[in-house]
């Protein structure tokens, strides 16, 4: 199967995921996808592919998919509810940071055949980590931010908390994936990569993000839906 298959396929997977979890557990479920998305996006952003033309870092549609989880919280329990997303996807990547260097303190056995691959992973995490952490708070503040600051102008405009959704799902998310893209690129792979690869990383994967954040809005539409028919359900009960 081509990458380009792959690419396509994660956004349903990962974003029908997202709603999965929100039906089957509520808003915990979403505060539990953050925690899933966020350690393994930063273990799969490492892998470099080419696809549709473009050389790319994998991860992008897991972090995306953060943002579909902060702009569901906005949207269906406030600003409050979505800012602590963001604190736990922080506390996630602090805690994944300090287990994954513990791991590499240990002497392994000498029938012991992964703790090289271990280390060829996790060597890069911190660097990584960290860099994701302070982007991801930067970021994901400044998403929730614009959702409510856009959505506060089309609520004046229209008279209503429900019109304009797709506008604020895809104004401060595709503003924000830009702010991430290139601030993430630069910290995590400077040294590592050629200004030119750095470079072709950050076009790449904002094409991407573009692609993600115009993608979720359906899933957003979908999310309150549920939100609403639960609402009614528990209300005629």
């Amino acid at each position: 199967m081509s990458n380009e298959v792959l690419l396509v396929l994660s956004i349903f997977i990962i974003y029908g995921s997202v709603i999965a979890f929100f039906k089957l557990f509520g808003k915990q479920g979403l505060y539990c996808f953050t925690v899933l998305a966020t350690i393994a996006a930063n273990i799969e952003v490492l892998i470099v592919i080419v696809a549709f033309g473009m050389e790319m870092t994998l991860g992008n549609v897991l972090f995306a998919s953060t943002f579909l989880v902060t702009d569901i919280i906005s949207e269906l329990y406030g600003k409050k509810e979505s800012r602590k997303a963001v604190h736990i996807g922080i506390a996630t990547s602090v805690t994944f940071i300090i287990l994954s260097q513990w791991w590499l303190l240990y002497t392994p056995s000498s029938t012991d055949i992964m703790m090289g691959a271990m280390k060829t992973i996790f060597s890069n995490t911190p660097r990584i980590m960290i860099a994701s952490m302070l982007v991801y708070a930067i970021v994901q503040e400044f998403d929730v931010w614009a959702y409510h600051k856009i959505w506060s102008f089309t609520e004046k405009r229209s008279n209503s908390k429900r019109d304009f959704l797709w506008l604020r799902n895809n104004g401060s998310t595709m503003v924000s994936q830009f702010l991430n893209d290139l601030l993430f690129t630069f910290a995590s792979f400077w040294g590592i990569y050629s200004i030119k690869t750095l470079w072709s990383i950050v076009i790449s994967s904002y094409i991407i993000f573009i692609v993600t954040s115009l993608a979720d809005t359906p899933f957003v539409y979908l999310a309150r839906k549920i939100k609403e028919k639960d609402d009614l359900k528990a209300q005629i009960q």
